[in-house]
Order: structure tokens, then C-alpha cells, then sequence
């Protein structure tokens, strides 16, 4: 199962994309499937054809890993917890 993510670039816009998993500590890269812009647009930098996109983490300040669907509906919100 994919892990939709948003990755922030250095100096750049964030985009979202989906990861097959989340990488292991020693990780240096990223691979990434379905680059898009945060409204879900085409992203320019995408050459047609190309499926699969490897990043440096060098160029990535951080990423934010979002709830599927199923989580949001099962997972209780944190504040909610205790109540």
C-alpha cells in the first residue's frame, strides 16, 4: 500500500507523491511515483514518460506522511482520547 507524502523542497514549492514505503534510517534518496502540485496539478518538471523519481534528501528540508482514508475513520483524533 502507497504512503501519500508532501514533500518540502530547499528553496522550492512543495509537491505530493506517493512512497511504496517510508525509507529506512540509512537512507539517502528518496523514491517517489506521481509527482503532482498540492492542488493535484501536473507538475512541470515531470518529463512525459517518467514514472519513478528518485530525490536526494540533501534537497528536501521535510516530509510530511498523511492518513489514508482508513486511518482517519478508525485512528481517534489525540485530544479526543483521554475524553
Amino acid at each position: 500500500m502507497a504512503v501519500q507524502v508532501v514533500i518540502h523542497l530547499l528553496n522550492d514549492e512543495p509537491f505530493t507523491a506517493e512512497m511504496e514505503e517510508l525509507p529506512p534510517p540509512g537512507a539517502t534518496y528518496l523514491m517517489l511515483t506521481n509527482p503532482r502540485t498540492r492542488e493535484g496539478k501536473h507538475v512541470q518538471w515531470v518529463t512525459n514518460g517518467a514514472f519513478r523519481f528518485m530525490f536526494p534528501l540533501t534537497r528536501i528540508s521535510f516530509i510530511e506522511v498523511m492518513m489514508s482514508a482508513q486511518e482517519r475513520d478508525t485512528e481517534p483524533f489525540y485530544r479526543d482520547r483521554g475524553r
